[in-house]
């Protein structure tokens, strides 16, 4: 491996200059740690699990970006090394334990090591989105932030019904409007505010990139199993393609 591949961009950046009025975000793109980092003491198999990244995530929001000409903001690093929807200094931005696994390199590190990580892998990320929503403000151009996450079917042993969930603050018209579209399939069950709820230590792009600035922002979870295939990745594309812009009509009509 070189020392290119070993430390990618913190961003990867697609459609920079796409037409749509979305921008998706991606945080938990990569399960990707340089070697020096040992995997953090964990076995291969762990880099794998949701605890490094965000399973199927990324290929949704690759299709999402190309199918809505929506640019797209996809994480370098895993989550593991320092979580890019954590505040810094928050007790998951750079976890010791994640679900039930105890991460050995995360231990103890001490504030050089914290500040290295929030230099090299978190604020490049931040910098790049928060630089392209300035300039569609200045540019007087409509902007709403799709954030794309996955989540586990069982957490802790709990078993989680839902297929979909639509995260949301202050935005809970465009909310409403994306659960509305995603509700056409009736199979489907889809809710507001689940697995979680947004909350500001908990949480950064909603909040940061979209509340605080004015910006309609929410984050779509669509959980794990769905996204196992590739057919199951373009289905969701697909359904995430067609509810979006019914969303946008809904909200500005």
């Amino acid at each position: 491996m070189t020392a290119h591949t070993d430390w990618p961009g913190a961003v990867e950046i697609l459609n920079e200059h796409g037409r749509s009025d979305i921008v998706l975000l991606c945080e938990h793109a990569s399960n990707h740690i340089p070697a020096e980092y040992g995997q953090l003491g964990l076995d291969a198999g762990h880099l794998q699990r949701h605890i490094a990244w965000d399973i199927g995530a990324a290929q949704v929001t690759r299709l999402l970006s190309a199918r809505l000409d929506a640019p797209a903001f996809l994480g370098g690093y895993s989550r593991l090394l320092i979580d890019l929807n954590r505040p810094l200094g928050a007790k998951g931005s750079i976890p010791v334990l994640s679900e039930d696994t105890d991460i050995p390199g995360n231990v103890g590190i001490d504030a050089a090591e914290r500040a290295r990580r929030a230099e090299i892998m978190f604020s490049p990320f931040h910098d790049r989105v928060a630089a392209h929503l300035d300039l569609r403000v200045a540019e007087g151009r409509p902007t709403r932030i799709i954030t794309i996450h996955s989540f586990t079917p069982i957490f802790l042993g709990v078993a989680r019904p839902w297929h979909a969930g639509v995260l949301h603050g202050a935005a809970s018209d465009l909310a409403g409007a994306l659960i509305s579209g995603l509700r056409n399939d009736v199979a489907l069950n889809v809710e507001a505010n689940v697995p979680y709820v947004i909350s500001r230590d908990g949480d950064y792009a909603v909040p940061v990139h979209g509340d605080d600035c004015g910006i309609p922002a929410v984050l779509v979870e669509i959980r794990q199993d769905l996204l196992s295939t590739t057919p199951g990745i373009e289905e969701w594309a697909d359904r995430l393609a067609a509810a979006l812009p019914a969303a946008q009509r809904q909200t500005v009509g």
